[in-house]
Order: C-alpha cells, then sequence, then structure tokens
C-alpha cells in the first residue's frame, strides 16, 4: 500500500546514498569526462582503495577518513603511472586507442581484483569507527551516520575539484586539453603532462571515496562489477566533466534507487543505473548540464 512517509524516508535515504555515488564517481568525471580516457578500471581502484583503508583501520587503528586522506598521496602517484602507461602503450600510436584503452582497463581492473584476492582473500571486509553503525532518529526515520558523513564528503569534493577546475591555471588546462591541445602548447603547457597530472587527481581522489566505500559497507574483491554502471550512469547523466552535476546527477540515481527499493524490491534496484543510462543516451547524450570544458 502506497505510503507518504514510506516515500519521504525513500527521497530521503536517496539523496544521501545519491551523494555517496557522486563521490565515488566524481573522479571518473574527471578522467572519463574531461579527458576522454575509458577508466573502467575505476571502480576497481575505488576497491583497492576501500582495503588499502581496511588495512590501516585493522592494523593501526586508523580513522577510516584519515586513513583515506593517508592513501591519498599514493594513489596520486599510481595515476601517473598508470597514465603515462596507457598513453606511452596506446594513446600516442592512433586514432583506435579508445577501444584499445577499454581493453587495457578492463585488465588493470582484472589484475586489481585478482591482487586483492591473492593478498585478502574473498571474504568481505569491514572497518570499525565510532561513527559507524549509529544512525540519528528523526520522527519514524532513522538517517544512518554513515551516509551522512558520505554526504558533507560529498559536498567538499564537488567545491574543491570545482575552484580547482575554474581558479587555478592547471585546472583551465585540464578543462582545455580535450578541447584545443595545440592552444594549449601556444600557452605553454604541455598536454600529455596535463593529462597525466588531471589523471593522478582523477585517482588520489578515490582515497577519500574508498574511505567512504567501505565505511557505507562491507567491501569484496568482486564489488567494482557492481559500481561500473553506476559511476558511468552519474558522469554521462551529469554531462561529461561537470563536478556539479556528478553531484546532481548522484542524487538523481540515488533518490531513483531508494524509490525502486522501497516499491518494489532490492531486485529491480540494481538495474536502475543501467536504464537510466540507456535513457539518457538515447534522449540526452550531453547530459544534465552538457559538457563541461
Amino acid at each position: 500500500m502506497f505510503s507518504f512517509d514510506l516515500l519521504l524516508g525513500a527521497i530521503v535515504l536517496g539523496t544521501l546514498l545519491g551523494c555517496f555515488y557522486a563521490a565515488v564517481s566524481i573522479g571518473l568525471s574527471v578522467s572519463f569526462g574531461l579527458l576522454d580516457v575509458p577508466h573502467v578500471a575505476h571502480p576497481a581502484f575505488l576497491v583497492l582503495a576501500s582495503y588499502g583503508v581496511y588495512l590501516l583501520n585493522d592494523r593501526y587503528e586508523v580513522d577510516p577518513l584519515l586513513a583515506g586522506l593517508l592513501i591519498t598521496p599514493l594513489f596520486f602517484l599510481l595515476g601517473l603511472f598508470v597514465y603515462r602507461l596507457y598513453h606511452e602503450t596506446f594513446e600516442r600510436r592512433g586514432t583506435d586507442a579508445a577501444v584499445r584503452g577499454i581493453a587495457f582497463f578492463f585488465g588493470v581492473a582484472f589484475i586489481v581484483e585478482v591482487l586483492i584476492v591473492l593478498q585478502f582473500g574473498v571474504d568481505q571486509r569491514s572497518v570499525t569507527a565510532s561513527y559507524i553503525g549509529r544512525s540519528w532518529r528523526i520522527g519514524d526515520l532513522r538517517i544512518p551516520i554513515r551516509q551522512l558523513v558520505a554526504f558533507a564528503v560529498a559536498l567538499s569534493l564537488t567545491i574543491l575539484l570545482t575552484l580547482y577546475l575554474s581558479k587555478t591555471f592547471m585546472g583551465r588546462a585540464i578543462r582545455a586539453v580535450a578541447q584545443d591541445q595545440e592552444a594549449l602548447r601556444l600557452m605553454g603547457a604541455n598536454p600529455v603532462r596535463v593529462k597525466q597530472w588531471a589523471f593522478g587527481i582523477a585517482t588520489a581522489v578515490l582515497g577519500i571515496a574508498g574511505a567512504l566505500l567501505i565505511i557505507v559497507a562491507p567491501v569484496e574483491p568482486m564489488l567494482d562489477r557492481a559500481y561500473i554502471g553506476r559511476t558511468f550512469c552519474v558522469v554521462v547523466l551529469a554531462g561529461l566533466g561537470s563536478m556539479t552535476g556528478t553531484l546532481i546527477a548522484g542524487i538523481i540515481l540515488g533518490v531513483a534507487e531508494s524509490i525502486v527499493l522501497t516499491m518494489f524490491g532490492a531486485s529491480w534496484a540494481p538495474a536502475i543505473a543501467f536504464a537510466m543510462l540507456l535513457g539518457v543516451l538515447a534522449v540526452r547524450p550531453q547530459g544534465l548540464l552538457g559538457r563541461r570544458l
């Protein structure tokens, strides 16, 4: 039976879930949206970051969010290395780099999965923190504090990346690199180094996003497959390269999933991301806000 209370609860919890989706997708908005790099290994790196957070939390009792910050520089360096390998192997060799790049990043994702299994096994892993498992009650509605943490972090990442991309020379160069590389060279910037730096940033934010992933729920090595559709749906729905659009699109997806979960059951919720992705590509391929360059 339809209930406005259930609908309201689904919208509130869906909004918080959507902010989490935005946080785990914002790096892909840079790598795929601005750089045109078919980074299908993005969710695999996300899960890898979660295991890094788990390691610090389990062995040294570091708070998950602090652990995410600590591994961020390592993921920045990882992003620099992976992009340089991709560029030297595929991008510089011809116009079919995107097609071959998809195969390259699928291979990277598979390698990451295997390494996680070899190191940690296939069991789920979780972290401990004072705010995990606690919730706020507003009337009959219970709001998990971990979702509020994801909400705050998503807003912070969106604001910081938006300011960086719009207020700094390197940020404006990142926006320009996919549009006119020759003009960028005339301004004294090396397009390859700009893209490498941007890919490093896109990978670095996964340190924080990975912390959120394991805070929200336990992780296992194959979890990245559940987020491929969600992250690409958010980025395409947002408009490629739009940081603000990523937040809005994440909320739309989160609310849609939450309503479907409440009204029709859990088995239908995972299909929402793919349905929305196909719908956006068919009706408005430029996304909600269009491509941001």
